[in-house]
């Protein structure tokens, strides 16, 4: 697998959720780039320290204080090839804005996203990663006509 790199984020009644996922994907996070919000990218390393992971963890500032954004910023950058975000939706957070924005980065330009540990799952042993001739095809932001659609499909519907 080619070398990525991966952006973790968790808000912290989900940070315990993220470290458990990194240390069940260790072998395979330990072979790419780690970016972190400050809190959860200091457990995460503490974790694969305690059990001898190399890794290379960079960690950015804790969310509240502008860690969503800069990762948010890597981003619009294309520094980032995928990004874990385990949300906490059951609680208010003070940062919302800086969360939105990070999510909608990542859907502007096209950098999938995790938000539970499931789909954090299916895309890191994605085998697309090692596809060279896969190229995601940039995201269409066109006026949908819904008339020359008609006309196009001879008005069928599903």
């Amino acid at each position: 697998m080619k070398k990525l790199t991966i952006a973790l984020v968790a808000h912290d009644k989900r940070k315990v959720d993220m470290v458990e996922w990194a240390v069940h994907n260790d072998e395979l996070l330990s072979k790419h780039q780690l970016v972190c919000t400050g809190t959860t990218g200091t457990l995460i390393r503490q974790a694969f320290e305690n059990k001898g992971i190399p890794a290379e963890v960079t960690c950015m500032h804790s969310g509240p204080m502008g860690g969503d954004a800069e990762i948010a910023a890597m981003v619009v950058r294309k520094e980032i090839d995928l990004a874990i975000f385990l949300i906490d939706d059951l609680n208010p957070q003070p940062h919302e804005a800086d969360i939105q924005m990070l999510l909608r980065q990542c859907r502007v330009h096209n950098i999938p996203i995790a938000c539970n540990r499931y789909s954090a799952d299916l895309m890191i042993t994605s085998t697309l990663w090692d596809n060279d001739d896969y190229v995601p095809s940039d995201p269409k932001y066109v006026a949908f006509d819904r008339e020359e659609f008609e006309k196009a499909t001879q008005g069928g519907s599903c």
